[in-house]
């Protein structure tokens, strides 16, 4: 117990795990901007923006997270030059979260369509029938009531987006849980599987409140028929 107790004042794992909280957090806000765009562009009336949607979403859901990871860090950053932090460490921080975005704002997209699909059509046909065009209708009649029909699928890409924060470790984050865990089990290989046991009980810790604020939301703001 004392050799397992120790871990706690060798490696700062709280820490590490609010590197991934962090992690999480902006990129969530990235992906939901995006995605809001691409579920616009997927639904507008005009076929070269829907074009445009799909094939952002075919592309970039069908490409491993890892990839594009590391295209931020290595084109990006090694071979175009592209940075956002005059620190370095923080650059990589902030490249990796572009990389979470970028990928999720696809899933957050087709979440965002789902909803869509629950709005009535006449809801959209009465907006069309006060004069309002594409862009006013959906951000004032079709967007607002999209969003709380698609609660469910946005909290599920949001838990998908907190366990997948551990990927920016092939980004070069090194102070986030998958880094911290690999350097601990290297160093500490007597207690692998409690080293292993405390990672997955705090990812534990931190995804099940999403789901069950996920489940209160839904039934809370759904939109009665």
């Amino acid at each position: 117990m004392e050799n397992y107790l120790s871990i706690f004042t060798e490696y700062d794992i709280p820490g590490a795990f609010w590197v991934n909280i962090q992690l999480t957090f902006w990129a969530a806000i990235g992906a939901l901007v995006l995605g809001t765009i691409l579920a616009l562009l997927r639904i507008s009336p005009v076929g070269s923006f829907q074009a445009i949607g799909t094939s952002y979403v075919n592309l970039i859901r069908n490409t491993p997270l890892t990839i594009i990871i590391l295209f931020c860090v290595l084109a990006l950053y090694g071979q175009l030059g592209f940075v956002l932090s005059s620190d370095f460490q923080n650059n990589f921080f902030r490249l990796a979260v572009l990389g979470l975005a970028v990928y999720h704002a696809a899933f957050v997209c087709e979440a965002i369509r789902s909803g869509v699909n629950t709005v009535p059509l006449g809801q959209a046909e009465a907006a069309r029938a006060i004069g309002l065009s594409f862009l006013p209708a959906a951000r004032m009649v079709i967007l607002p009531q999209a969003f709380r029909g698609a609660i469910v699928p946005l909290g599920n890409t949001l838990i998908a987006l907190i366990k997948n924060s551990t990927v920016a470790a092939v980004g070069s984050v090194a102070t986030e849980s998958s880094s911290v865990m690999k350097t601990m089990i290297e160093f500490r290989a007597d207690i692998v599987i409690p080293i292993f046991l405390t990672f997955a009980v705090g990812f534990v810790i931190i995804v099940i409140p999403v789901g069950l604020l996920t489940t209160w939301a839904s039934k809370k703001l759904a939109v009665a028929r």
